[in-house]
């Protein structure tokens, strides 16, 4: 098998966990010379990045077409050896991620294989699922429980993200914050997890940050994630030095090299990575093997399309530093109509991907549907 040609199609879709803002992916379609298609996904976030990422994987195509995509690890080399003066980072990474991803959906169906048995199967029993969402009731009251909602069908924890757009108005108010976890804890029960995410919009230093999570312990924070921001090394120690909460960052790390330098500070228990901006599976592939051996927790980033949700589950599943599966509390077009077979949770819990690839079959006509020029 050859790869015959490479398409980037970006496409934005309304978010129903973000409040109905627009957000952007660009996919990657692989078609192989007996025509099989791989599919990825390039998380974008931003209209004008998605065409930039389209303009660079038209321009990576020649590294790609006539290639086995059984040659991944080479595929994946070249393109970033190719990127030299551009690269290290950025859309770039973003752009090499949706390619990888597809390069891998279509070797395992080249091979009638599972994308997690290439990866070399499965190495656990079970993997918990968890929700991970953005609160938008006004009251307290009503954040309870539309907490406790999004848990009464199985999962087995939560991640709220702050600062988000809507009614919730969190992360801002010291005090409202603290009523929230408490509310929350008691409405969920003591033994789910319960984790915070402070995002982009919520900006606390040190000294606040030590203040509220310090507040926030009594009622078993499971993690607090990027509270200082995505880098501030100095004051990611000083607040471990002060505090008992897992902290978690990394999520916005473009590679492997971006992932060690967060694993040399010391300072972070959970290492977020996203397969749709850090170089794709393979590039998760090697920089979990760096997590695992300095005996950090990893965590699948899995909210955006189902593409990267169907390679973050397939990740997860084949090492034990990825320890839960984050799934979106609401429904959505781009987890439940873009494919057939959604990738979900079943009573709380994560069923490893079946069929070969990456285990799920693209609707093109939801792709044209959402596709932007």
């Amino acid at each position: 098998m050859k790869i015959r040609s490479v398409e980037p199609i970006p496409i934005g879709y309304p978010e129903p966990n973000d409040h109905n803002r627009t957000r952007h992916v660009c996919l990657v379609k692989l078609t192989a010379d007996d025509g099989q298609v791989g599919w990825g996904e390039a998380v974008t976030y931003w209209p004008e990045a998605s065409r930039a990422a389209r303009e660079l994987i038209n321009g990576f195509s020649e590294l790609v077409v006539g290639r086995d995509p059984l040659e991944s690890e080479l595929i994946w080399r070249s393109l970033k050896e190719y990127s030299w003066w551009f690269g290290g980072g950025g859309v770039a990474s973003i752009a090499i991620s949706g390619i990888d991803i597809a390069v891998w959906d279509l070797k395992g169906k080249a091979l009638g294989a599972r994308v997690l048995d290439l990866l070399g199967g499965p190495v656990k029993e079970r993997l918990p699922a968890i929700a991970s969402g953005h609160c938008s009731k006004p009251s307290i009251a009503e954040l309870a429980d539309e907490a406790a909602e999004w848990l009464s069908d199985g999962l087995h924890g939560l991640k709220v993200g702050w600062g988000k757009k809507g009614d919730a108005n969190l992360g801002f108010q010291h005090a409202r914050d603290l009523d929230y976890v408490r509310a929350v804890r008691e409405a969920i029960g003591p033994d789910k997890t319960l984790m915070i995410d402070l995002g982009v919009a919520v900006k606390w230093d040190v000294t606040e940050a030590i203040e509220r999570t310090r507040a926030m312990e009594e009622y078993d924070l499971y993690w607090v994630e990027e509270p200082l921001g995505h880098w501030n090394p100095d004051g990611y120690k000083t607040l471990r030095e002060k505090t008992t909460t897992r902290i978690a960052y990394g999520e916005k790390e473009f590679h492997v090299e971006g992932i060690q330098r967060v694993l040399d500070t010391g300072t972070c228990d959970v290492l977020g990575v996203d397969p749709g901006r850090a170089e794709g599976i393979t590039g998760f592939r090697h920089a979990v093997e760096r997590v695992e051996a300095a005996g950090t927790q990893a965590n699948a980033h899995a909210w955006s399309a189902a593409i990267v949700s169907a390679a973050s589950l397939a990740i997860s599943w084949s090492t034990p530093a990825c320890r839960q599966f984050e799934i979106k509390p609401l429904r959505d077009v781009a987890q439940h109509e873009l494919v057939s077979a959604p990738v979900t949770h079943e009573n709380g819990w994560m069923p490893q991907p079946q069929g070969p690839g990456l285990g799920i079959e693209v609707l093109e006509d939801v792709v044209e549907r959402f596709r932007l020029d």
